[in-house]
């Protein structure tokens, strides 16, 4: 699968997304760039830099499994 960004013109925007909407969820899938996902795609983009840089610190499974309990603990009453 391929992924494409189009910037449309106002006037023929309605006639494309009724074409795309013609497809079906398997065979095209419309991904609105909204406030939200440009958000996440920032943080994401940032986190993986910090993977790439090194600068990120990794749990063993002992202290993952202590957090957790912890933080159920917290939320429990």
């Amino acid at each position: 699968m391929h992924t494409i960004r189009l910037r449309v013109h106002d006037k023929v925007y309605e006639k494309l997304m009724w074409l795309l909407e013609k497809f079906t969820k398997d065979e095209l899938q419309v991904i609105r760039e909204n406030n939200d996902f440009i958000s996440v795609k920032e943080y994401l983009q940032k986190e993986l830099q910090s993977v790439e840089d090194g600068k990120i610190e990794y749990l063993g499974l002992d202290q993952l499994d202590h957090d957790l309990e912890s933080s159920i603990k917290k939320h429990e009453d």
